[in-house]
């Protein structure tokens, strides 16, 4: 063995177990692994490192669980592809062990699966060898996703040479336990179900028999409740209408009804964009106030007009006939939902015709692509905001599995070719897709799917083939009625064999404003080509349900100039840093809230890589987008701080776009009239380009203290970088800052 190699060894060993403040080799250190939010931390994280870059391994666990598998199923297929070898023992304690996941962990080849049977076993290891040493992480950690990425756990690793006695003593007693497991096969898996099943079902009823006998009492969430603090604030010191952002499945509704009850409301008016969502929302309603208020439709054939709370779609009220049916003043307290859709002509005549005392917006994405400005309509008073990422990490929504997998090369010459259609609906794209759907399956082995695709013609051709392989699907597009959307639906979440269908495919119809709590794998087989609609399709499986862990995401990726969106959408991540955007990718699942995954297989991940290598984040016409977006959210010209703090575009592409945020400012913004001469101007060039450019924090807090104060001296200004940053600066790099302040290293000509 290398004597180099051991002397690293043994330096490692006195690292950790003897003097912390000796320096030594990091890897072989000894580490306790645990799941944090601040600085994120999860085990998964170093599990799956361990598996990158073994030789072998071995698991044992007491419980396992589909979403554990989940967690790490791309990585075990990578070890099958690799041929490397791997045992695990799980335990039927408590038969908690779900029979799906060992369905899931016995497709792998590679792998040989026991389950200890007789023994109440606990035991949490983890064991990967090296060519010279093993690394064993062991303590408190199952393989489920609770355990590897959020619950608290303390495992502790270390690293030991394959001869040493800890080694030996691990893998005998692993050896011992595997020997006398039983091996798991679909025989085995059959028969533990009807077990774990009548387990289940004996505690479901369990639970139903000891639960308190009374009206459920529905009070704000966590959200909920700092929004309604909001919305109360901003009464207070009058203003008349406010927006609320929330993510799809944070209830928006149930927040409407709660500020409803709040306000005192006499007669409210909810005005949404289709008559099954105002039917839905007036159940909620009910659910908040019971019977202190009369409740009915306005739409189509129902005119309840008599109600104190009316739910309406907008294009019947919004019609004059309609709208003459009532006073301006009418009604106190209305409630636009989905007011991103508010800039349409029907909302505007409804919003200019009634004159309540409050009107609230509510959307999950207000970010609009045809040049409208919903947030003016509101007063621009954004009352609460909560995005995808903060939604997660409030546990406020079902967690994610995303997988991208590679989809058949298709020749981006060939977008408006016969023969892309042909490919898109090939036997071997539906077998793939089939294969996939398969592989990565669904939290508890029913499917209850929506597979996105771009046209009707593929979306009826894919579902034919499915059901020729023995599924049972439905097409859907805007051609189908509201009637037939519904019955797809009810066949979708049905709990009769006969009646439940697996999948829906749909064009567009499901992006929003459609709720189905049970779906738990979502297909998607369109390109990428918006990051609001990506969100959007991903929030259709989002929705919280008892007894569904988790939603399966399968993203098939093509050869498509916009993949890079993709990373942008999963993380919310709107910066068009590309840097920051290759970090998120090759950090794959640690960035992410709670237990959700993002895991691409290789070919998909250097499709994206190259998307962001030969994207052009620098667009005019995306620049100018995302401009008047955040200015029309604030109400005023942003500055460039202001991209920072609203989670928005890296601000310096402005200035890499025009030199300066100020002459892209000029260009784009005929409202925009402060003018600075010739001089002036390229002084802001050199400043924006050359200083304030966040590569030294220094320039900038100097430039600033010098603006607020006057003067400062070298002492009190490390004094200060110390205090503030915890790192000293020196002489030498102040000097550097003040040089390049003073444009020593620019060339300029002498007349500027």
């Amino acid at each position: 063995m290398n004597e180099d190699f051991l002397n690293s060894f043994r330096e490692s060993l006195n690292t950790g177990y003897i003097d912390k403040k000796i320096a030594s080799e990091l890897l072989y250190q000894p580490k306790l692994l645990v799941n944090n939010d601040n600085p994120r931390k999860k085990i998964l994280s170093s599990l799956l490192r361990e598996f990158e870059n073994c030789e072998s391994f071995l698991i044992s666990v007491a419980f396992v669980t589909t979403g554990g598998v989940a967690s790490i199923i791309n990585m075990l297929h990578q070890l099958e592809e690799k041929k490397i070898p791997g045992k695990i023992i799980v335990s039927q304690y408590l038969n908690f062990t779900q029979p799906e996941a060992l369905r899931r962990l016995l497709q792998f080849k590679n792998i040989e699966l026991r389950i200890a049977t007789n023994v109440n076993s606990h035991s949490k290891g983890y064991i990967f060898k090296k060519e010279t040493y093993c690394n064993l992480i062991i303590g408190s950690s199952n393989l489920t996703q609770s355990a590897l990425a959020s619950n608290k756990e303390w495992n502790l690793q270390v690293s030991a040479i394959r001869e040493s006695s800890i080694v030996n003593k691990v893998l005998n007693e692993f050896e011992m336990d595997f020997s006398s497991a039983t091996p798991v096969d679909e025989n085995f898996i059959q028969a533990y179900q009807i077990i774990y099943d009548k387990k289940k079902l004996f505690f479901n009823k369990q639970e139903a028999a000891i639960a308190p006998i009374y009206d459920k009492v529905f009070e704000p969430n966590t959200m909920q409740s700092e929004a309604l603090k909001c919305l109360k604030d901003l009464r207070l010191v009058g203003k008349s209408k406010a927006l609320i952002i929330s993510a799809t499945g944070t209830g928006k509704t149930y927040l409407g009804a709660f500020d409803a009850q709040a306000f005192g409301s006499k007669k409210m008016l909810f005005v949404v964009h289709r008559l099954n969502i105002a039917k839905k929302a007036l159940e909620t309603f009910k659910k908040v106030f019971g019977e202190n208020k009369s409740m009915g439709i306005y739409s189509g054939n129902s005119r309840e007009l008599d109600s104190d709370f009316l739910f309406s779609t907008v294009q019947t009220i919004s019609k004059q006939a309609h709208l003459t049916n009532f006073e301006r003043d009418h009604f106190d307290y209305i409630i636009i939902d989905e007011s991103h859709r508010s800039g349409a002509k029907s909302y505007i005549d409804l919003i200019n015709y009634f004159s309540p005392k409050f009107l609230l917006g509510m959307t999950a994405t207000p970010e609009r692509t045809d040049g409208n400005d919903i947030f003016q309509l509101f007063d621009h008073n954004i009352a609460y905001e909560i995005r995808l990422s903060q939604a997660m990490e409030e546990k406020m929504l079902c967690p994610f599995h995303y997988y991208g997998v590679s989809d058949l090369s298709i020749d981006k010459e060939e977008k408006e070719d016969v023969k892309l259609f042909n490919r898109l609906t090939s036997d071997e794209r539906v077998e793939k897709i089939i294969a996939k759907a398969n592989f990565y399956g669904t939290d508890n082995g029913i499917t209850r799917g929506l597979i996105f695709v771009s046209k009707i013609e593929e979306a009826k051709v894919l579902s034919e083939k499915f059901n020729q392989n023995g599924y049972r699907t439905i097409s859907l597009s805007g051609q189908n009625s509201n009637e037939e959307r519904a019955r797809a639906i009810d066949a979708l979440e049905s709990e009769n064999y006969n009646e439940k269908i697996e999948y829906i495919f749909t064009v567009d119809i499901f992006n929003e404003g459609i709720d189905i709590p049970m779906v738990n794998q979502i297909i998607m087989l369109r390109p990428t080509e918006s990051a609001i609609i990506f969100v959007q399709q991903l929030g259709r499986g989002l929705r919280k349900l008892d007894n569904k862990s988790y939603l399966t995401v399968i993203d098939f990726i093509g050869n498509h100039n916009n993949n890079y969106l993709i990373p942008m959408a999963l993380y919310g991540d709107s910066s068009f840093d590309k840097d920051k955007l290759r970090k998120l990718l090759s950090d794959g699942s640690t960035e992410l809230p709670g237990v959700s995954t993002i895991n691409f297989d290789r070919v998909s991940k250097e499709k994206i890589f190259e998307s962001i290598d030969s994207a052009n984040m620098k667009l005019l016409a995306d620049l100018k987008r995302d401009y008047y977006l955040l200015k029309y959210k604030l109400g005023r010209t942003p500055m460039m701080m202001n991209f920072w703090g609203s989670e928005s575009r890296n601000p310096f592409l402005f200035i890499e776009y025009s030199k300066s945020y100020y002459n892209f400012v000029r260009k784009v913004d005929p409202n925009f009239e402060e003018v600075l001469d010739k001089n002036a101007s390229s002084l802001m060039e050199l400043f924006s380009k050359e200083i304030n450019n966040s590569r030294r924090v220094e320039e900038s807090l100097i430039l600033k203290l010098l603006i607020e104060t006057g003067e400062l001296t070298i002492v009190d200004f490390q004094d200060l970088i110390e205090e503030k940053y915890n790192y000293k600066t020196s002489r030498s790099k102040i000097d550097s800052c003040v040089a390049n302040i003073n444009f020593k290293f620019i060339r300029k000509d002498e007349n500027v």
